[in-house]
């Protein structure tokens, strides 16, 4: 059973920066998207980026420009550099590999901007 382990996160003061990280515990065949979602407490959880295999990526209004996602498939890892956060940005980050067949979603790691 192939899991997704996020890393990177924690606290950090308003316009400071962290780096998510998601790896896959074995191989993931038929990617076709890689993502970073995310669920504030009392919301639904909502995409912050995504990078398809062929390249397009795509970011929520309330990021862009701030947070950057990269992939490394040869790794099945994914990435999330996270610039200028503001407290708004508080929440539980999670990564989804979507491939042909399925979804994968890992754990969840705690992203706190605070003061």
């Amino acid at each position: 059973q192939v899991q997704l382990v996020e890393s990177g996160g924690g606290l950090v003061q308003p316009g400071g920066s962290l780096r998510l990280s998601c790896a896959s515990s074995g191989s993931i065949f038929n990617i076709v998207a890689m993502g970073w979602y995310r669920q504030a407490p009392g919301k639904q959880r909502e995409l912050v980026a995504t990078n398809t295999i062929s390249g397009s990526t795509a970011y929520a209004d309330s990021v862009k420009g701030r947070f950057s996602i990269s992939t490394d498939n040869a790794k099945n890892t994914v990435y999330l550099q996270m610039n200028s956060l503001k407290p708004e940005d508080t929440a539980i980050y999670y990564c989804e590999v979507n491939t042909i067949q399925k979804g994968y979603w890992g754990q969840g790691t705690q992203v706190t901007v605070s003061s």
